[in-house]
């Protein structure tokens, strides 16, 4: 088996493949999300995921043979609290995974309870809609420390040779108190940054990220780091890899621009 490429995605809003009229301002990132699977090109034996909506104290590993839903959003039509995404976990995995963040000298722990948030089971769906996929996470630290995150990302790079997709899930802008026409300029700024940093050698790139408060508009786009830090470890993972674009939206909730990337 090839060696598996990682992402970091731009997960977009909410339940949105099941809200019509947000599934068509979607659209962009549904034909991207759809077409991952065919630029894996193998199936993946498990996909894991970081996503944006789910930090603990350390590194926690989801370990449910059965994960159930987790409805992390409000004010969405009451079917959206009824979706079920019921692809399997992977406990022996989960356990693997557990060894190597602790080889790595990093805090971590299994979690038997946590479920598939929606900055997993939303893309998860328009990736793999018969939901046969085993999927689990790994959770965020807290404080999003851009060095701890590559730090798990190094330590997980070797599943990638094992047949696990590692998915960052996050966006490339997000602050939730300004959407809209305000979100134009920061986000647009933002998003041209990052598409040059990834275009940077290794070396380079990591460092800039490492820096990433110096980005134009960087606190404006992330007054919390939570949905960028996904990158950092889908990055860490492929940190010596090429990244590719695979997409890129303008003019999202009324004025944002979104990217996400894949490397190797």
């Amino acid at each position: 088996m090839s060696r598996f490429p990682t992402y970091f995605i731009s997960h977009g809003g909410g339940p949105w493949p099941w809200v019509p009229a947000m599934r068509q301002m979607f659209a962009n990132l549904e034909s991207a999300l759809a077409r991952m699977p065919a630029e894996v090109g193998a199936r993946p034996k498990a996909v894991l995921m970081i996503s944006g909506h789910w930090e603990t104290p350390d590194f926690a590993v989801m370990s449910s043979p059965h994960p159930p839903m987790v409805y992390d959003y409000g004010g969405f039509p009451p079917e959206t609290y009824k979706i079920a995404y019921p692809a399997p976990g992977a406990p022996a995995l989960a356990q693997q995974i557990t060894d190597l963040i602790a080889a790595a000298g990093l805090p971590t722990h299994l979690d038997a309870k946590q479920g598939y948030d929606h900055g997993t089971f939303v893309p998860a769906y328009v990736m793999y809609p018969q939901a046969d996929m085993p999927i689990l996470q790994v959770s965020l630290q807290h404080g999003y420390d851009p060095a701890a995150h590559f730090a798990l990302g190094r330590a997980l790079a070797q599943l990638r040779d094992s047949g696990v997709l590692i998915v960052g899930s996050g966006l490339s802008y997000h602050n939730l108190r300004m959407f809209g026409p305000g979100a134009k300029i920061p986000s647009e700024a933002f998003d041209a940054w990052l598409c040059e940093v990834m275009a940077l050698p290794p070396a380079e790139r990591t460092a800039a990220l490492l820096e990433w408060e110096k980005a134009p508009y960087a606190r404006i786009c992330h007054a919390e780091e939570d949905h960028l830090a996904p990158l950092f470890v889908a990055l860490g993972a492929a940190e010596a890899d090429p990244a590719q674009q695979v997409y890129h939206d303008k003019g999202l909730m009324g004025g944002v621009t979104a990217s996400s990337y894949k490397f190797g």
